[in-house]
């Protein structure tokens, strides 16, 4: 049974993501005697498990979906309530849920997080990957299908198509290269060979437990409801899934670049139209004089670049929008252009006594020169738990200073098997012209990126084990006149760490 919705709590959470949990476990420590209220339509909450610290800026940790009674014994102060929030009446102070309840509230944090953007909202045949039971759907499709079209150039694009294994992949992508969001060209094809290169088997020990309530899955029907959001996937959502077609092989991945979908058909319209669609071409040299396709298949996508092809489903990992439709009606938001929730510095929105954090909040302070809002993990975690701060603050009539994590935009992930860390301004996001970039590539072992500014570091790429994260993290932040070093920076046979110690 959910907790009853107390009719007064002092703060409210809504979100059971990063974001929103992390908010309300730091709450609940600073006010161990108030009851903090959680708000999550999802009947599980999102973790942060095994958290380290790896340098000054950079963290790594595992993200854990556990329900929600695993959160209320930890912080018996918490109460999860299991409800979407149906309206918000800012000026009342009052949240209605989808099941009829109302709360009052005196500081309320959103982070209700984003839900994707479909390239086609009901198609059967085009499924949006956000969360845990989207991507189980995900896998059961693959496991029948022979060819599938990836349609994205974002994190979830990239690990989707080097995990999948025998199953004809088509990515369609915008950009000229893959991995735009996170890479440059040079860093693209580094990582190319990985996609035709076998994959070692590796036994993996699923870090998240799917937990499910009774009557909660269902057969068949649309994968692509994307208006029952569960709280999104963690940074190694693929793990423990069998993401495998129905061939014998391992990678078969063709790249159309420069493109987008133009429209798509179903099978019936396909041949009434008596459209021709191309065969899965077979090489590079091979995609100049495609042939026909003979096979027909459930759904075919038209390409801006006038390509058809078919395959048995679509993902479409085209980013996502923050969820704020619930919160707008009748309360007096500002928005950033992307659609979230304006924040300030202190994590406050442009309502009173109403805070937003992770996804669904858009930064509008004026940021350091070497930061950048991304919808990452990463900073989801540090919103939430500064948000938290935040409120505490305004609520005990203390002055805060911005946290430290806003100071430097730092990230590590995985992407093909590699360790990756973004740095600062990684790719020159929003630097002048007269930026240069310093080089450092070993074929299947390492790429090393830094942009310098005038002779000063503003941001990294480094894909491999690299050991240069905390070197040029510090560099980054101090701003030292890097000039006199030149291209010793990236000398392999200069031990830089001991340059700067």
């Amino acid at each position: 049974m959910a907790a009853p919705l107390p009719a007064r709590s002092r703060f409210v959470v809504v979100g059971g993501g990063i974001a929103g949990v992390t908010c309300a476990e730091r709450l609940a420590t600073e006010f161990p005697s108030e009851d903090i209220l959680l708000v999550t339509a999802s009947p599980v909450i999102k973790a942060v498990t095994n958290f380290k610290q790896v340098s000054k800026t950079l963290e790594e940790f595992d993200v854990e979906e556990q329900p929600s009674t695993v959160l209320e014994k930890r912080y018996p102060n918490i109460k999860v309530i299991e409800s979407g929030v149906k309206q918000l009446k800012s000026q009342e102070h009052k949240i209605f849920t989808e099941d009829g309840k109302q709360c009052i509230y005196e500081k309320l944090c959103l982070c209700a997080g984003a839900k994707p953007k479909l390239i086609s909202e009901e198609n059967p045949y085009v499924l949006g990957i956000r969360d845990t039971d989207s991507a189980q759907a995900f896998q059961n499709h693959l496991a029948k299908a022979k060819r599938i079209a990836v349609v994205g150039n974002g994190g979830i694009a990239l690990e989707l198509v080097y995990e999948i294994e025998g199953c004809e992949v088509l990515w369609a992508i915008k950009d000229k290269a893959i991995g735009n969001t996170f890479f440059d060209a040079g860093a693209a094809e580094f990582l190319i060979p990985k996609l035709t290169a076998e994959k070692l088997e590796t036994a993996i020990a699923c870090k998240r437990t799917k937990y499910t309530t009774e009557g909660s899955e269902k057969e068949g029907g649309s994968v692509a409801a994307a208006d029952k959001l569960g709280t999104a996937l963690g940074p190694d959502w693929h793990e423990g899934l069998h993401l495998k077609g129905t061939k014998e092989f391992s990678h078969k991945v063709h790249i159309e670049t420069l493109c987008e979908i133009k429209k798509i058909y179903l099978q019936q319209e396909f041949k009434q139209l008596q459209k021709t669609s191309l065969s899965f071409p077979k090489d590079k040299s091979d995609n100049q004089n495609a042939h026909p396709d003979e096979e027909l298949w459930p759904v075919y996508m038209e390409l801006t670049n006038g390509k058809i092809y078919g395959c048995d489903f679509i993902v479409s990992a085209t980013g996502v929008v923050p969820n704020v439709k619930p919160f707008l009606d009748g309360n007096n938001f500002s928005l950033g252009e992307d659609g979230g929730l304006k924040v300030d510095k202190h994590m406050h929105s442009s309502v009173a006594d109403i805070y937003a954090a992770g996804d669904i909040c858009t930064a509008s302070w004026e940021p350091s020169p070497v930061w950048q809002q991304m919808r990452l993990w990463t900073q989801a975690r540090q919103m939430g738990w500064y948000a938290a701060k935040c409120m505490v603050a305004d609520f005990l009539g203390e002055s805060i200073d911005m946290d430290f994590s806003f100071e430097l935009f730092a990230h590590v992930t995985k992407f093909f098997n590699y360790k990756v860390v973004l740095l600062g301004k990684y790719n020159a996001q929003g630097l002048d012209l007269d930026h240069e970039l310093m080089l450092r590539c070993t074929k299947g072992q390492e790429y090393v990126k830094v942009v310098m500014q005038n002779g000063r570091m503003m941001g990294a790429v480094l894909i491999g084990e690299t050991d240069l994260e905390e070197t040029f993290e510090n560099l980054i932040l101090n701003q030292m006149d890097l000039s006199a070093y030149g291209e010793d920076l990236l000398n392999p046979n200069v031990d830089i760490e001991d340059y700067f110690d």
